[in-house]
């Protein structure tokens, strides 16, 4: 689970990249990861150190991010739209956070879907546990297989469900799932 002070560290941080010319961070924290030839005009997937995957819907507004500075992308700042990260704990050491407006849901290994938009952030497990905390408030879940939750900025608490079928199919199809 992350802790409040995690969440400090992660903002700061996110506040640090934000400071950095957009280029320069797209630079540094790509240098491991690299697009595979586009199937589709709706979403890119980028192909990163063996065992982690992201895929991006079109359109997404995100930068990728090395918060120990090791050379590897090791986290994804999000302020629209969906993206779908797939990470083998067994080659992806440190684990992987996706950051919005709302929440920080992170892994150490599993596969799972993250949309930000319209004020809010919906976090879908899809293999493995995430931990999800909101912004607002630091409140944090522990979300498994076919469970969900949605982030506001409001202080009202987050609600763990099973997301039922038409709900995920919707979004997996927007990643090409």
């Amino acid at each position: 689970m992350i802790q409040t002070s995690d969440i400090l560290g992660v903002a700061l941080a996110a506040g640090v990249l934000c400071i950095i010319g957009a280029d320069q961070v797209y630079a540094q924290a790509t240098a491991n990861c690299s697009p595979r030839p586009a199937v589709s005009a709706e979403r890119q997937t980028l192909k990163c150190e063996p065992g982690l995957s992201i895929t991006v819907e079109r359109g997404a507004h995100y930068r990728l991010a090395d918060r120990n500075h090791d050379g590897r992308v090791d986290a994804i700042v999000l302020n629209n739209k969906a993206v779908l990260i797939d990470v083998d704990s067994n080659h992806v050491q440190g684990g992987f956070e996706v950051v919005t407006p709302q929440a920080i849901a992170a892994v150490r290994g599993t596969r799972w879907a993250v949309d930000a938009q319209r004020g809010k952030t919906s976090v879908l497990v899809l293999r493995g546990r995430v931990a999800v905390n909101k912004v607002s408030t630091g409140e944090g879940v522990t979300l498994g297989q076919g469970q969900g939750v949605d982030a506001d900025r409001s202080r009202s608490p987050l609600h763990v469900t099973a997301w039922g079928q038409p709900r995920i199919n919707a979004l997996m199809a927007r990643l090409g799932q």
